[in-house]
């Protein structure tokens, strides 16, 4: 179960006062004190109302002198609420500036995640499937069209391997990485078990030694250095040690940081394979791409690939070249996240000499299958638009009968979690939200008052909630009755100053007459409003920023 799930959602003064968490003093102070002028007990002759006036004034207040504070607002902003509830943290803290205490906050923070980095391992590994459907197709390339055997066609698994390792941290600056391979093609097998330990020397470099054991034994020394800021180099060499004698191979990469976005690599490789290649890597949010060339024994070839990132839907749709003397071959991938911890792949890959292959992928935190299907020796077009149409097809099905229902299932089961740990904090945020909203009615009056007679903005209708968008537009002319809706129109009338309305970037949630209708869900603000007696209308996501009045708003008359 993750911690996340069982989080206690704690205050977010910011939002309560309803400032940007980079506020200014005087920023601050003016939203106290609008506060204040409803919230403080002797505004309110009631009893009653005096009693309740109380809590909203000391939360009020309890805020405003967190944020006030450059000592504990700094401590809020690293650490939140318990960092202020921790004397000995506060009292030490006080003889350090803020940005020193940042400093703290960052250092310790370091410390815990060594220490959690120390009692856990890394497991990593793959198993690949490799399997030869090329009977399916081959039939169409029958000169004769008629096919010399009936039935079935043969598909085989022609090769299999499986590694797998693990990372085990012994000290800080220490890891010993132990492994193992196996791995089969075509009836002849071969394997492998291997054991390194890492050095950190310093926060520039590091060098590692390793030993692997297979056929024949092999010894590897490996090293990392920066060079500069915008440098490093790596390298490495290797024995192998066989019947032959010894085989000695080496390689070494130069790497420069050629803009914020752009790697530059050089790298050389001698041995039984030797090698010359240069590559440039960009990524930026939107995009990946890289060119490489190598020239090499036996081989030489140049790639170039682009990766376009679909960052709203989690999907990546990749093209790849390469030519060289081995052939040609063009590659294209659709890759989907397809849950937290879960990435799918599919890649068509058309090769001469090589055919048609259909690679699928599932990667699966550190640990990934892949399946490599030859569907073809030669490029058919029946072949490409097979391996092209049916994952797509098997994705579609898969994500409507398998994905989307366990996924539903988690989250239901995240939400509920989520609302059984708040279920006593949401119950008083409620409360606190009616007599937030019953202190308002006088300044609520007075708000709306003022700006009708200067037709400035005055909020007609405003709700907060889950699927509002939707609830309305079933009962656009009912009043709505729903648990997870409610109306704030009180609420954010009173934050109305001089015909401006501005919620800055949280949960809408926290502001003084709101509550979370349904933790864990997607919540949305709907607001109609006149401004100059015209009609205006938005809806915004929950952690959005406002600004009203807009033009943009403005109803079509009709």
């Amino acid at each position: 179960m993750d911690d996340e799930e069982n989080v206690v959602i704690e205050e977010d003064y910011y939002a309560f006062l309803n400032v940007p968490r980079d506020a200014s003093p005087e920023e601050i102070n003016n939203a106290y004190r609008r506060l204040s002028r409803i919230y403080h007990p002797d505004k309110h002759l009631d009893p009653a109302a005096k009693k309740d006036a109380e809590i909203l004034f000391n939360k009020t207040k309890r805020a405003y002198e967190v944020l006030n504070d450059p000592h504990q607002r700094a401590i809020y902003d690293n650490v939140g609420i318990k960092g202020l509830e921790t004397g000995g943290w506060e009292i030490i803290q006080r003889t350090k500036t803020p940005s020193e205490i940042c400093a703290e906050f960052e250092r310790l923070a370091r410390e815990r995640e060594e220490k959690l980095l120390q009692q856990r391992t890394n497991p990593r590994g793959n198993v690949t499937v490799r399997i030869n459907a090329t009977d399916i197709f081959n039939s169409y390339n029958d000169e004769y069209g008629v096919d010399e055997e009936s039935g079935f066609p043969n598909i085989e698994v022609s090769g299999m391997s499986l590694s797998q390792s693990i990372d085990a941290p012994i000290t800080l600056r220490d890891t010993v990485t132990l492994g193992g391979q196996l791995s089969t093609h075509n009836g002849t097998g071969s394997g492998d078990v291997s054991f390194s330990s890492r050095r950190l020397l310093s926060n520039s470099s590091w060098v590692q030694g390793g030993l692997s054991i297979g056929n024949g034994p092999t010894i590897n020394i490996r090293t990392f250095r920066a060079l500069t800021p915008r440098i490093f180099g790596s390298g490495g060499i290797d024995f192998h040690f066989n019947n032959d004698g010894i085989q000695s191979g080496i390689d070494s990469t130069l790497a420069m940081q050629l803009d914020r976005r752009t790697m530059g690599y050089l790298t050389w490789r001698a041995g039984q394979s030797s090698s010359m290649s240069t590559s440039v890597i960009r990524d930026s949010e939107t995009y990946h791409t890289g060119f490489l060339v190598t020239f090499g024994i036996p081989h030489s070839f140049i790639s170039f690939h682009y990766t376009y990132k679909f960052k709203d839907n989690q999907l990546r749709l990749k093209g790849a070249v390469k030519a060289g003397t081995f052939g040609a071959m063009f590659e294209y991938t659709a890759q989907k996240k397809i849950s937290e911890h879960n990435t799918l792949s599919a890649a068509v890959s058309l090769g001469v000499p090589t055919g048609v292959t259909l690679k699928i992928k599932l990667q699966r935190a550190n640990q990934s299958y892949s399946f490599p299907i030859h569907l073809c020796e030669e490029i058919v077009p029946s072949a490409v638009f097979y391996a092209t149409t049916v994952p797509l097809v098997g994705y579609f099905l898969l994500k409507k009968l398998v994905f989307d229902p366990i996924s539903k299932e988690e989250q239901d089961r995240k939400i509920e979690r989520q609302k059984e740990a708040n279920k006593n904090r949401m119950a008083e945020k409620q409360r606190e939200a009616k007599i937030a909203v019953n202190l308002m009615s006088a300044t609520f009056a007075r708000i709306k008052s003022e700006e009708e007679n200067r037709r400035g903005l005055v909020i007609v209708k405003a709700l907060y909630g889950c699927k509002v968008k939707e609830t309305l537009d079933e009962n656009r002319d009912d009043v709505i009755h729903s648990e997870f809706i409610i109306d704030v129109t009180i609420p954010l009338q009173c934050l109305v100053k001089d015909s401006k309305l501005v919620l800055h970037e949280s949960s809408k949630s926290q502001l003084p007459g709101f509550y979370d209708v349904s933790v864990g869900e997607e919540k949305e603000l709907f607001i109609q409003y006149l401004y100059n007696t015209i009609v205006h209308e938005t809806l915004i996501k929950d952690e959005e920023v406002l600004r009203i009045p807009k033009h943009s708003h403005r109803l079509n008359p009709i």
